[in-house]
């Protein structure tokens, strides 16, 4: 029979770890770290599956410790936000405006739908990181590279990002009016569809009854690229080749 001593105790209590604190020695929690796991909470339940609570129990430590690295929830949202955009990966210019426009939009489409619980979070939390910037800079070098000035750069910019960003989030949160369902019902009630007098709808209603939502958004993109070329001027050489 071994008897616990007073040295054995205090090593024994000194290596417990205090609640909130990793143990010594081991890896400590880290901004970035909290907001994958936030980002991976929100991949598979919503924004609304997001909490404090949620993600220290995903990283297996004490709510308390992670105000260490994030401030509240409202600045863990920020954090994923930038995180999103801080991740995506810019295009190779090619020097035809039109081409790498649309090649950025694709690009960040692609990439905000991996994640597309948290594509609102784009539009809707301040982007303060100069990483997080990475896809302004980008379309703003392809409109000076073609030519415009700084001024009119950021009107075209706005447009450009208005469409695709409305186009991703119509994508990420997709209604049934935007997706076909409800002209698809209205279809196959084809007799109270034809009785409602609106004659456009009724003609229509086949191609509202479908939507391809990568065909929408190149759609989108390629006539928001036409206009931004039109306006720069069509004797710019690098507008690139429409498909």
């Amino acid at each position: 029979m071994t008897t616990k001593t007073r040295a054995s105790s205090k090593r024994a209590t000194a290596r417990k770890p205090r609640r909130g604190r990793p143990p010594k020695g081991a890896s400590t929690l880290s901004r970035e770290a909290i907001t994958r796991a936030a980002l991976e909470a929100i991949d598979g339940g919503g924004l609304e599956a997001v909490s404090l609570r949620v993600v220290a129990r995903r990283l297996g430590v004490d709510p308390s410790s992670l105000y260490n690295h994030v401030a509240s929830k409202d600045d863990l949202l920020d954090a994923v936000a930038e995180h999103i955009l801080a991740t995506f990966e810019v295009p190779a210019p090619t020097g035809a405006l039109e081409d790498d426009l649309r090649a950025i939009g694709r690009a960040f489409r692609r990439h905000a739908l991996e994640h597309a619980n948290a594509t609102v979070l784009v539009l809707t939390r301040p982007t303060i990181s100069a990483a997080s910037l990475g896809p302004l800079e980008a379309i703003l070098a392809v409109l000076v590279g073609a030519g415009c000035t700084y001024d009119k750069a950021v009107h075209l910019l706005r447009v450009f990002m208005a469409t695709m960003l409305g186009s991703v989030l119509r994508d990420a949160s997709l209604s049934a009016a935007f997706d076909g369902e409800v002209f698809a019902s209205l279809v196959r009630r084809g007799a109270a569809l034809e009785a409602s007098g609106l004659e456009h709808i009724v003609a229509a209603a086949p191609h509202l009854a479908s939507f391809d939502g990568d065909a929408e958004f190149d759609f989108a993109v390629r006539l928001a690229t036409a206009a931004i070329a039109a306006e720069l001027g069509d004797a710019d050489p690098r507008k690139g080749d429409r498909p």
